[in-house]
């Protein structure tokens, strides 16, 4: 291989690596809204009851160096809205939970509707705003529902 070539390969190598990496960027803390499963308290062996209204499940592992930060974070949110509650499983030993939820990194939060179906995951950092959003829609979906189930 000629030096020309080589330091084609190696910029070329160097755009495709900078793109993955400013996506993967683009992504991290960002509020995916999926309809999933329902999860209970048992099924992620928390000792902690769900919440009334929501819960916020971050999945973390003791090495994660955003978790703690991402702890406070959802606690604060949390403590601010009657109805919301936040559970912290701990993944350091349950490979098993990290397979059967698809926990590629820590953190992870998914957020739980009142019936604790999954309606939106975040991979890493959450962004507060997208979180106080995701909530509000979330409510207003369950306050809507059981309005017209009442009429």
């Amino acid at each position: 291989m000629n030096p020309l070539e080589a330091i084609g390969l190696l910029l070329a190598l160097l755009a495709a690596t900078t793109g993955l990496g400013l996506v993967w960027r683009a992504r991290q803390g960002r509020v995916a809204r999926v309809a999933g499963d329902v999860i209970t308290p048992a099924d992620v062996a928390a000792s902690a009851q769900f919440g009334p209204a929501a819960t916020l499940l971050q999945f973390s592992t003791e090495m994660c160096s955003r978790c703690p930060g991402t702890r406070r974070l959802l606690g604060a949110v949390a403590a601010e809205r009657p109805g919301v509650v936040h559970v912290d499983v701990d993944l350091t030993h349950r490979a098993d939970l990290a397979n059967r939820f698809s926990i590629l990194q820590t953190p992870t939060t998914l957020i739980l509707d009142a019936t604790g179906r999954v309606r939106a995951r975040v991979g890493g950092a959450p962004n507060r705003a997208a979180i106080a959003a995701t909530l509000n829609a979330i409510t207003q979906d369950t306050h809507s529902l059981t309005t017209t189930q009442r009429s």
